[in-house]
């Protein structure tokens, strides 16, 4: 008889597909089950944040914020939650105050109930601002605690033991933690350690404790029953179409594992497999998305490297485009070394992006060759305190780099920015007044821009962002072809400038390495003249997480 049922939280409808698909699966094609999935009896619904903002603006030409207000028509009953990433929000860069404020303010009244907030070092002043503008707008805040592990591959050692999560669960409760999620993000947590911290922190807590798993090692599902089993309150899952591999673990062998028991899920099975049924019919669409070059549903490498789903997916398909998959185990290799160098950062964004982006650097191009933007702002203090001590050597380049001056870090990272909200709405003024647009703006300056001409008329709808059907779809991996001026040797990546993200190739000239804006994307939103000069020094990037 079931006396203290888990409760679910349904992550189909955003990390499923961010991790399995780059973030690609488009509203259209989510909404013939939302309704089904509201009366399923979820605890809740992960439906947007991380990195559906970007990838509706810049890839699918989707209004994020009519997504969001989708979902809340066709799921009344049960509470949204989005990922929101501090004062980071849903991009790449520390945002101003007022920009977190106002994202905040209007992704409540648009329709988020549970914000799910986070910070890639784990570090208490890229909350707080955030963290108080949730409780002010009335709304449950669950503060999420990045896992990872070190070296040692498990809990425990100098940086992440039990003593370090306990002590983050504390700060976070002062901040008004309606909940308290340990976010997996890499698929790391091993069944016993899981056992050791749920006992640990269900002893103090006065709030329930959530826990988000990527199923890419492995482990995801015998780490869940063992925090069934030691008292965890909720537990994400995926339908099973969009489960495994680098994304949750599915519900439906959840449910009848834990049936006749007293933590029983209470739900229905068959509902369950009607919605997958759905998806199974759809996904074919999808293929070249879903597509890896692995024949294992696991990696067991990410013991390892300890890349986070989404982060893999999209390094995937970045080398895949790129015609770079050889390159794959090297970059994989790498990421581990420059972890360490950066003072073992959890794998999320944008500390993924980062650690990801000058992984590949170093081995296309050798070892801090080239030293991206990112990685200097970080070893400036301008994403927080390290969680270790960093390489002194790669230290002190940056600060020869910086004219022999060490610059003092800030206390806060936002504190010290400037408002935004007001220049990003003189910048749109000629082309929208509506505050949502003006935060897609204030977002990603670049290719927000160009989504709000799409949106309102100015531009046509590229063919690349237009809906694809079953006809769409290579019969095998697509292959792209460099343009003829190119040479054979040329290579499609992604670059970041100024916090966001653009389409480049990279091809050698005369022993030379020369980076430049793609045509792919149009001149009005190039940032600056497609110069290799005007691009930051390895910036390369692996994709997000």
């Amino acid at each position: 008889m079931t006396v203290n049922p888990i409760k679910i939280t349904d992550t189909t409808f955003r990390d499923a597909h961010q991790s399995l698909m780059a973030t690609r699966l488009r509203i259209e094609d989510m909404e013939p089950i939302a309704a089904q999935m509201d009366e399923a009896g979820f605890h809740s619904a992960e439906v947007w944040g991380g990195a559906t903002f970007d990838a509706t603006t810049r890839f699918l030409a989707e209004d994020p914020w009519e997504r969001l207000r989708t979902f809340k028509n066709l799921m009344p009953k049960t509470p949204l939650m989005m990922l929101l990433r501090g004062q980071s929000l849903v991009g790449y860069r520390t945002y101003a105050d007022d920009v977190v404020e106002s994202f905040v303010d209007r992704s409540a009244d648009n329709g988020i109930d549970i914000f799910r907030v986070f910070d890639a070092l784990n570090y208490v002043p890229n909350l707080e601002v955030a963290a108080k503008a949730v409780k002010k707008n009335g709304k449950h805040l669950q503060m999420a605690i990045c896992y990872t592990v070190t070296e040692e591959g498990r809990l425990g050692g100098s940086i992440y033991n039990l003593d370090y999560f306990v002590s983050k669960a504390r700060n976070f409760l002062e901040l008004g933690a309606d909940s308290i999620c340990l976010k997996d993000m890499g698929g790391l947590m091993a069944p016993y350690d899981a056992v050791e911290l749920v006992t640990a922190l269900k002893e103090f807590l006065p709030v329930p404790l959530q826990l988000h798993l990527h199923y890419t090692s492995g482990m995801a599902s015998m780490t869940a029953l063992k925090a069934i089993e030691s008292g965890v309150d909720v537990i994400d899952t995926a339908l099973s179409p969009l489960a495994l591999r680098t994304s949750q673990p599915a519900v439906e062998p959840l449910i009848v594992a834990l049936r006749n028991s007293d933590r029983a899920t209470g739900l229905d099975l068959d509902k369950m497999l009607e919605m997958g049924d759905y998806l199974e019919s759809m996904l074919p669409k999808y293929k070249a998305e879903l597509e890896t070059p692995r024949a294992a549903v696991i990696d067991a490498k990410v013991l390892r490297h300890q890349i986070p789903g989404g982060m893999s997916s999209n390094l995937v398909s970045q080398l895949r485009e790129a015609d770079a998959l050889d390159k794959l185990d090297d970059v994989l290799k790498e990421i581990p070394r420059t972890r360490a160098d950066l003072g073992f950062p959890p794998l999320v964004t944008p500390m993924s992006q980062m650690v990801g982006s000058q992984s590949v650097s170093n081995v296309l191009f050798g070892r801090y060759t080239m030293i991206s933007e990112p990685v200097k702002e970080y070893f400036r203090g301008n994403f927080g305190t390290p969680p270790s001590a960093v390489d002194e050597d790669l230290k002190a380049k940056i600060v020869e780099q910086d004219g022999g001056n060490e610059r003092e870090a800030p206390v806060r990272p936002g504190a010290i920015l400037d408002p935004e909200m007001d220049s990003a709405r003189e910048a749109v003024n000629d082309i929208t007044s509506n505050i949502d647009d003006v935060l897609i703006y204030a977002l990603y300056p670049q290719t927000g821009l160009r989504f709000l001409k799409i949106k309102h008329g100015i531009e046509p709808v590229p063919d690349e962002m237009k809906p694809k059907t079953d006809d769409d779809q290579p019969s095998t991996s697509p292959s792209h072809t460099p343009p003829t001026d190119m040479s054979a040797n040329a290579r499609r990546f992604n670059v970041y400038v100024q916090g966001e993200r653009f389409e480049v190739v990279v091809d050698p000239v005369d022993g030379a390495n020369v980076v430049t804006l793609s045509s792919r994307i149009p001149a009005s939103v190039s940032p600056t003249p497609p110069a290799a000069a005007s691009v930051p020094s390895g910036s390369l990037v692996t994709g997000d997480a």
